[in-house]
């Protein structure tokens, strides 16, 4: 499944003044990087792929529309889903997008 790119747009249109944002396309989505961290993505799998503080992952999951993201099996702490119902308005994405930005930015730049 391809990336949402009205999801994408709206991503750039919340981060543009965002220093260091650089975008790549990873895990199937198009992701945007902070000083080089991914802070969040348009997932190919639909919403957001978020990266959170790893030890608020759990207080994040008891959102609606949240769940743990997992790799190859594994479920990844510092790493959560946000279903597209979470993300319909322009407030509810921004909050969203926040909150992935400003984790990235505290990590030091690769």
């Amino acid at each position: 499944m391809a990336y949402d790119e009205d999801l994408a747009d709206r991503i750039r249109s919340v981060i543009q003044d965002q220093d260091g944002v650089t975008e790549k396309q990873m895990f199937g989505g198009l992701a945007f990087l902070v000083n080089g961290h991914m802070a969040v993505s348009a997932s190919g799998h639909g919403g957001l792929l978020l990266r959170v503080d790893p030890g608020e992952t759990d207080s994040v999951l008891r959102e609606d529309g949240v769940t743990r993201f997992e790799m190859r099996g594994r479920a990844m702490d510092g790493w959560v889903r946000v279903a597209p119902s979470a993300t319909a308005s322009d407030q509810e994405l921004t909050r969203w997008v926040q909150v992935g930005v400003s984790y990235a930015g505290t990590l030091p730049p690769k």
